[in-house]
């Protein structure tokens, strides 16, 4: 009866730290989909463009430097069916 107890605490005890590992999982998955981290990369992938353009001496960097940040943000918005697509046929080959 006393290994049953035991057996039982720690299936409790694993649970939990799935429920733990899984919470944390969700919070980085929110992390790489949200709107705020697409800014920031944005933003950052902007200012470092100009600082390269700057110091490669190519005219207007502050111009210049929207085209591969527009570039990034495009792709957020345009990757998302690829991923769809491939997620779907991930599991569809798995499900085999």
């Amino acid at each position: 009866m006393m290994k049953e107890a035991t057996s039982i605490q720690q299936l409790e005890q694993d649970i939990r730290k799935i429920q733990e590992r899984n919470t944390k999982v969700e919070a980085d998955k929110a992390w790489e989909t949200s709107t705020e981290r697409k800014i920031l990369i944005v933003v950052f992938s902007y200012a470092i463009m100009v600082g390269v353009m700057y110091a490669l001496g190519i005219e207007n960097p502050f111009i210049s430097a929207i085209i591969p940040a527009c570039g990034y943000f495009i792709s957020t918005l345009t990757l998302w069916f690829l991923k769809h697509r491939y997620v779907k046929q991930y599991l569809d080959e798995r499900g085999k």
